[in-house]
């Protein structure tokens, strides 16, 4: 079974309740406005830790996204996933048939070839570093420009620091990055039922500092690109500043081959081995 297809399952599955169905459609008629949880258990006429409960159902299966103001918590229908359930229907499992799938296929425009394709699911992808200051801030930046929205990137780190070190935001600035919402942050941001749910999570050192991982969930595939850590690199501010953009160059390297694997087709095993490659073969001495 492809990732494709597991995410499909997962989708469809998390749908398959009265209230959950019931808040997807409420949370798509309000999008892109987001809607508090406790104004979701009201119109759904359920108390509110059950509401808890299926909204994380909800987040886990990537059908919406979750927003901090204050002490609340603001839910989002994330339009581009639900789309995508859509489409694997239509395109995928109808083949784009209209006897089939009725008006779907119409709702899905054919390529410039007047073809139609399997679009793939948003897929979240969180880098991990120990401090998150520097290789994991510049994969996020990275990835975030050239996804194409079928990427959400994220970064933290075992122990990170205050943030992310200056020689790297000013280089992501100089190649065109937007840098406003890089920050360093702890991996436990995105544990626990209300965080985003991961479905790649990469190390770009050895391992942070010897720790174990938190528990992210049970359905992300991981890899491991270990890279020279920039805090480490000594010279002139030019040698440094060549530095920076030779390990630029091999995160982008790795990157562009990952977002062009074919997801469709690979079960979670071969990605898993297929990561791992890239981390090897586009592997560059510092």
């Amino acid at each position: 079974m492809s990732i494709i297809e597991q995410a499909a399952i997962e989708g469809f599955g998390s749908l398959a309740q009265p209230t959950r169905l019931e808040t997807m459609r409420l949370l798509l008629a309000a999008h892109p406005a987001s809607v508090s949880a406790g104004e979701i258990a009201k119109r759904c006429d359920v108390p509110h830790n059950t509401m808890s409960n299926h909204l994380s159902i909800l987040a886990r299966a990537g059908l919406v996204n979750v927003e901090k103001d204050g002490r609340s918590m603001n839910y989002r229908a994330d339009a581009g996933a639900f789309r995508s359930l859509i489409d694997f229907m239509a395109r995928d499992c109808c083949g784009g048939r209209p006897e089939l799938c009725g008006y779907f296929p119409d709702a899905v425009p054919p390529d410039a070839r007047g073809e139609t394709s399997i679009v793939l699911p948003s897929f979240n992808v969180l880098f991990l570093c120990t401090h998150n200051s520097a290789r994991s801030i510049m994969a996020e930046a990275l990835l975030d420009r050239l996804a194409g929205g079928k990427f959400r990137a994220y970064s933290a780190g075992s122990e990170p620091v205050k943030s992310p070190l200056p020689e790297v935001i000013e280089r992501l600035k100089a190649l065109g990055h937007d840098v406003s919402g890089l920050r360093s942050k702890s991996w436990n941001e995105f544990t626990g039922p209300n965080a985003p749910r991961m479905d790649f999570i990469i190390a770009l050192c050895d391992t942070p500092e010897g720790q174990a991982c938190p528990d992210f969930g049970d359905r992300f595939v991981t890899a491991a690109w270990p890279l020279p850590d920039p805090t480490k690199f000594v010279g002139s501010n030019t040698e440094r500043t060549t530095l920076l953009n030779e390990l630029y160059a091999m995160l982008r390297r790795r990157i562009e081959i990952f977002i062009n694997l074919p997801f469709a087709s690979l079960d979670r095993i071969a990605l898993s081995k297929r990561l791992d490659e890239i981390g090897d073969t586009t592997r560059v001495a510092p």
